[in-house]
């Protein structure tokens, strides 16, 4: 027992329905040693995030636009020409650096876009030091939904989203497995009546119970276990949040429909995986699950860093031709354009669901990147940087915008999550952290 009559076997005690319950306490700095080994908005339709990854990078000199601007001012390069249907709802940013060090090939580009930091060396190996931004949206603008976040991709070989230190949220790469994961069990469409699990009665209304305990332990705790406390209940609150909206008839969203069952499986044909009709088909599972509001931050990770799919046409893996070809790599160029012709792909599915006088697209804010710039230098310098919608307006959007001092990537992460509503004061750490987004792409 501590000296404020605490430990770690304390509960918050109360009743419910009769019956007693309890809550288990966080890590608390006072069990710790001195070392210490942490539709609100009022709009018609919620703002989503999305996250695109390819693995091994582009090929800098054929992606950036010759030049900048806004709207008929600037053309889309070679590499990006896939996306020109959709050149009104996108925002090229180039010269941006991953301002840490790059000791750990297609390893700190991975870490170094998608947390703002280094890479941790622990004792289970490297990890990702901190929750990947997909996750810090999905904590800020998920608890609601029926899922925080769904990951998926085409080959993802796991995909990159962490939830912390050694915390992967593995991403699902069947589309059959996803389209049972989202509108399978548990799946109600607007005006139907929900199955109502009785045992989520019981988990209701916990925290208002032990309320009175909770206040009693409060106010014998220091500053700072005091926000642990605080943050350990908003998860269980978060927890509540989402068992009270399955119970609920959903709500009316008329863009919301049961999509077509995809196939049970899709295997490579003569060797090569079926990347883009994967990738068409589970992009459509997740936008029509944005319409039907059963999450709100999703992660598409096509490919994975250092991945050698046989690409269509390709004679070798992706990766190996990225230091092996020589010149000006004409097949490395050509995987490039395939990967936007798949993010292209993803873009429609959200642009081809109507929602009030815009779309799914309009509503939204993808962030399409990878964890190198040019492949063969596993370059962090001038980083491929896409952003597609206008995140309700609160992203400009028909625009390349190039940075001639080498400025931090981190200041396009830091718009793009506060456009989608999350409250941040800063992104990155050292040389690469920023407490100011990038006002170019900003309303």
């Amino acid at each position: 027992m501590t000296r404020k009559g605490i430990d770690r076997r304390t509960l918050l005690r109360g009743i419910l329905g009769g019956a007693a319950v309890s809550i288990g306490l966080p890590p608390l700095e006072l069990f710790m040693n001195s070392h210490g080994t942490a539709w609100a908005s009022g709009e018609a339709f919620p703002t989503r995030l999305g996250l695109f990854c390819w693995g091994n990078g582009n090929i800098p000199s054929r992606w950036t636009p010759a030049a900048t601007g806004v709207d008929d001012a600037w053309a889309l390069s070679e590499q990006l020409a896939p996306l020109q249907d959709f050149k009104r709802s996108l925002a090229v940013v180039t010269g941006l650096d991953i301002l840490l060090p790059n000791v750990a090939p297609h390893g700190s580009g991975a870490v170094g876009i998608l947390t703002g930091r280094k890479t941790l060396e622990g004792p289970g190996g490297s990890t990702y030091p901190s929750p990947t931004l997909d996750q810090v949206a999905a904590n800020a603008i998920g608890a609601s939904t029926r899922f925080k976040s769904i990951e998926y991709g085409a080959k993802a070989g796991g995909g990159l989203s962490y939830g912390g230190p050694y915390a992967l949220n593995p991403a699902e790469e069947s589309p059959y497995a996803l389209f049972q994961r989202l509108f399978g069990a548990g799946f109600t469409l607007p005006g139907d009546t929900p199955i109502i699990d009785p045992a989520w009665a019981l988990r209701r209304s916990v925290l208002d119970a032990v309320g009175e305990d909770s206040a009693r332990i409060r106010a014998r705790l220091g500053i700072a276990d005091q926000r642990r406390l605080e943050q350990h209940l908003y998860g269980v609150r978060a927890l509540e949040l989402r068992l009270s909206r399955l119970e609920q008839d959903p709500p009316d969203l008329a863009a919301c429909t049961m999509p077509t069952e995809p196939a049970p499986e899709y295997p490579d044909l003569e060797g090569r995986a079926q990347l883009r009709e994967k990738n068409r088909v589970m992009s459509e599972l997740v936008a029509m699950a944005w319409a039907c509001d059963q999450t709100r931050v999703v992660s598409n990770f096509l490919t994975h860093p250092v991945n050698d799919v046989l690409f269509p046409d390709a004679p070798m893996g992706h990766h190996q031709l990225t230091h092996d070809e020589p010149g000006d790599q004409p097949e490395v160029h050509a995987i490039v354009k395939h990967v936007m012709e798949c993010f292209s792909d993803t873009l429609a599915a959200c642009a081809n669901i109507a929602e009030g006088d815009g779309t799914v697209l309009d509503h939204c804010a993808w962030l399409a990147t990878s964890e190198v710039s040019l492949g063969r230098l596993h370059s962090l310098e001038d980083y491929p940087l896409l952003i597609a919608g206008s995140a309700n307006g609160r992203l400009l959007n028909d625009i390349h915008v190039r940075s001639a001092g080498g400025e931090s990537t981190s200041h396009v992460i830091l718009s793009v999550l506060r456009a989608v509503g999350v409250t941040l004061p800063s992104w990155g750490e050292d040389d690469n952290l920023v407490t100011d987004g990038y006002a170019a792409i900003e309303t």
